[in-house]
């Protein structure tokens, strides 16, 4: 038995582990937080704008509602798509704010807009199915994809094109085991917003191959600012293979609330449920009825919100533009920067360790001007990397100064 315990001691992790386990990568916006935790602990003033997170609190009514609801007993399980009354507030939403007609029984609200992308993977792809995925892209998108056994094709697009792919890129790529398009607008990491007339040039590919659904991660909704949030769902001809993700996380400040939800056909929407019912089941009910209140009494705290980013965006964008080597666009939405920072790459810090790519130069600011970023290679593009600006004007005013005069420092 001594004997069987020990080889047990020396197997290697990955040879406990599943294979599905072993084939996932830590994610790696957590993963820089978590370093920049770890300086912050030994006393070091870190700037965190690694966290795609707002740094406002939920919103007062909200909270009261949350509070209600305990006092009212909302403490036992709850329905696995969510309360019907929350539904219904979801579906009044996507009809009053987006113009989009949805029965009750095609909501699902999940832990989360993670889950429900992750959901909505796992109920559509098979082994072999591949995935198209627009980069750059939120780090979770591929890893999803990896978890469902599905296969990651990546239509490539920069800067100079503002992030955004065309019509022909995207047909470029289909094969006949194409399955799934996914993409977000307002997107993480860019801050890109398509408009009408652009996806509707993406619809007008999808019409000719039927067989493809698209999920269409709106999280980012409330954050934009060139006016209206066009949604792809908007389209009758491919409404019906629409998966649509949203949430409360970003638009009401409620990330540690965990509350997201899908609206899609009424087949996918069932397979989700079903799939949910074996898995989380229903999501917090304390969250949930926190929810309605969020949805029904009106979105001045939203608005507030996007005008403090607005004028943020237009302090980064001065800022980023004022380090020579950086290149950066204008984003349209969300609140992050991707700049371009590759002609960088192959210089040298002051302890001659060479910045080979956006992981290392992304690490190199951490330690050197205390700033926590994230690489682009996390987000399908190397040559750059992601900061956000969800924090007060100071702490950027500070951050972009350090970054500035650490990126000096390379030679």
């Amino acid at each position: 038995m001594l004997q069987i315990y020990l080889s047990l001691r020396t197997m290697s992790t990955s040879s406990i582990l599943s294979e599905r386990i072993n084939n996932l990568s830590e994610s790696a916006t957590l993963k820089m937080t978590k370093l920049g935790r770890e300086l912050a602990a030994k006393g070091i003033n870190v700037i965190s704008l690694s966290v795609g997170e707002p740094d406002f609190n939920t919103p007062d009514h909200v909270k009261q509602a949350a509070k209600q609801a305990l006092d009212d007993n909302y403490t036992r399980y709850s329905p696995v798509p969510g309360y019907p009354e929350l539904r219904k507030a979801i579906v009044n939403k996507l009809k009053n704010e987006n113009g989009l007609d949805y029965d009750v029984s095609q909501i699902v609200v999940s832990t989360g807009a993670k889950q429900s992308l992750s959901n909505a993977i796992l109920t559509l792809i098979n082994p072999g199915d591949e995935v198209i995925i627009p980069t750059p892209y939120w780090v979770s998108y591929s890893e999803m994809v990896t978890l469902a056994e599905g296969k990651s094709v990546f239509i490539n697009a920069t800067i100079d094109s503002d992030f955004k792919i065309t019509p022909e890129e995207l047909e470029a790529v289909i094969t006949p085991k194409s399955k799934l398009f996914m993409f977000s607008s307002p997107c993480n990491p860019t801050g890109s917003v398509y408009t009408k007339e652009e996806l509707e040039g993406l619809v007008q590919v999808f019409e000719k191959h039927p067989n493809i659904y698209i999920i269409s991660d709106e999280i980012y909704e409330h954050i934009n600012f060139i006016g209206k949030h066009e949604s792809i769902a908007q389209f009758d001809s491919i409404k019906d293979r629409v998966i649509l993700i949203n949430g409360f996380s970003k638009a009401f400040a409620m990330t540690g609330w965990r509350l997201g939800y899908l609206a899609a056909s009424k087949e996918i929407a069932a397979a989700n449920d079903k799939l949910q019912g074996q898995t989380t089941s229903g999501t917090c009910s304390i969250a949930q009825r926190a929810g309605i209140a969020a949805l029904e009494q009106g979105l001045d705290t939203v608005l507030e919100m996007k005008n403090a980013f607005e004028r943020r965006r237009e302090l980064v964008y001065n800022l980023l533009k004022d380090i020579p080597g950086v290149k950066t666009n204008l984003p349209k939405g969300a609140f992050y920067f991707f700049p371009d920072i590759s002609s960088f790459f192959g210089k040298q810090d002051t302890q001659g360790n060479v910045i080979r790519d956006s992981a290392d130069l992304a690490l190199y600011l951490l330690n050197e001007a205390h700033v926590a970023t994230v690489g682009g290679d996390s987000f399908g593009n190397n040559n750059y990397i992601r900061l956000s600006y969800a924090a007060s004007d100071e702490s950027l005013t500070e951050a972009l100064r350090r970054i500035k005069e650490a990126l000096g420092k390379l030679k």
